[in-house]
């Protein structure tokens, strides 16, 4: 699994188990209503007695279902932004006196400027994580179905890259790069 895409693997682990979890119950309710459960009376109350609960039960149940529903939605949030943070880059000139601060994401932005000229490219992405000395590229770039992904691949390491390192004056750039295919939007007509 790549580094652009850790919370996969948490989030088809948490959603086969709630999955499952829901099966089990509603196999379960099933069973029980239908007196197949052997210690379960098919015909008897859920709750002992004819009153209805205290009021503060009402309340606990919709305090958790506000909290869990916030959960979900932070949980289907989380999914929309996968990539690092920007950071803050401190620079000091060893010649000269003073500090240059330099978001990550103001450095990242020439290399996707630079991807989205190419030709079959229709967007790109790009972020930067890590410390100014070692830093790390991540890339998004969305190509046309008819893209040389050879070429394009080696394109953006040979120039956007280069580019990158030569500006940040470091050696290496580790890069992960996703590509992805935009379908053509037009529907097909029925003859």
């Amino acid at each position: 699994m790549s580094e652009i895409n850790r919370p996969a693997l948490l989030n088809r682990i948490l959603l086969g188990t709630a999955g499952l979890l829901l099966i089990v119950a509603g196999v379960a309710l099933i069973a029980a209503h239908d007196g197949r459960l052997p210690r379960v009376d098919a015909d008897s109350t859920l709750v002992p007695g004819d009153e209805a609960p205290p009021t503060w039960v009402f309340w606990a149940v919709l305090a958790g279902a506000v909290v869990l529903g916030l959960l979900c939605l932070r949980w289907l949030l989380a999914q929309l932004f996968r990539m690092p943070k920007s950071r803050t880059w401190r620079t000091r000139g060893a010649e000269r006196a003073g500090t240059t601060f330099l978001e990550s994401a103001t450095a990242a932005a020439p290399v996707a400027t630079d991807i989205e000229a190419y030709d079959d490219v229709r967007s790109a992405s790009a972020w930067l994580s890590g410390t100014r000395a070692a830093p790390q590229l991540h890339l998004v770039v969305t190509a046309q179905p008819s893209a040389d992904i050879p070429a394009l691949r080696r394109r953006i390491l040979d120039h956007a890259v280069a580019r990158m390192r030569q500006a940040l004056e470091v050696e290496v750039i580790p890069v992960t790069l996703e590509l992805r295919f935009e379908q053509d939007r037009r529907p097909a007509r029925v003859q």
